[in-house]
This record gives C-alpha cells, structure tokens and sequence, in this order.
C-alpha cells in the first residue's frame, strides 16, 4: 500500500510496529480530513468488532460508525494507545502488547484485562503498573 492510498479499515491488519500503527492512524486522520482515531481501523487492528468496542468506550454502536469525533469515543482510544504505547515500551513487541492489552488478567487488578481497566476509567493506575514492571524490583 502507497503511503497515499486510503485504508480500508475492513482489510487493514495490526502492523508490527507501535510506530507504524499510529502513523497509520494518522494517514486515516489525514485522509479523512478529520484529526481523530479512526475507531474501526483501531478495532481491526485489535480484532475487535465495533460492538465491542462501543461497549468499551461506554458509548451506542452507531457511535462508532456515524459520531467518530465523539468524545468519549475518542478519549477511550487515546487511553487505550497510552497503555500500548507503555505495554510496548516494557516488552519491545507491539504484536505481543496488542495480545496482552486484549487477553492478559492481571492479578493487582483482581484479574482484569488491561481493556477492562481502560474501559473502566483506570488508566493512569494501569500505566502506573507498567512503568512499576519497568522500573523493577525495588529494595
């Protein structure tokens, strides 16, 4: 694909680079003339269907597809690229980030998935984990 070609969210597939992942959100952005996460090509990347997604971000499914802009929408995304960006900082492998933001239980969290701590508001505790994992033990 050009650099210029238009994405179809419905073919797109998780590149292999955080990097590359949100350069390809912002070509989306660009092409869409609009300075926003593209919530489909962000939900086909993480073989997430929209459904899914709209219940995370705590917004109605039509959101996803006619109010892309929202708000709520949006900051759920921006939360969940934060915890990707930190994820793939601690383990170097954004296809291994993506699998772990999606399945992985932690157990400080009473075994919630790293979607469910975003979806529920608790971003900055989770970020706070990762950059605890980062650091190491102490003492």
């Amino acid at each position: 694909m050009s650099a210029d070609a238009v994405m179809d969210p419905d073919e797109y597939q998780a590149p292999e680079t955080y990097e590359r992942f949100v350069e390809d959100l912002r070509r989306s952005a660009t092409a869409a003339g609009k300075p926003i996460i593209d919530p489909k090509l962000f939900a086909r990347a993480l073989s997430m269907d929209l459904q899914a997604l709209a219940a995370d971000a705590h917004v109605h499914r039509v959101t996803v597809s006619r109010a892309q802009g929202s708000e709520k929408l949006q900051g759920f995304l921006r939360e969940a690229l934060q915890v990707l960006r930190a994820a793939t900082d601690i383990s170097g492998d954004f296809q291994q980030a993506l699998f772990w933001f999606r399945n992985e239980p932690i157990s400080t969290f009473d075994y919630r998935t790293p979607e469910q701590l975003v979806s529920e508001g608790r971003t900055q505790d989770l970020v706070r984990y990762i950059q605890a994992l980062r650091a190491g033990p102490v003492g």
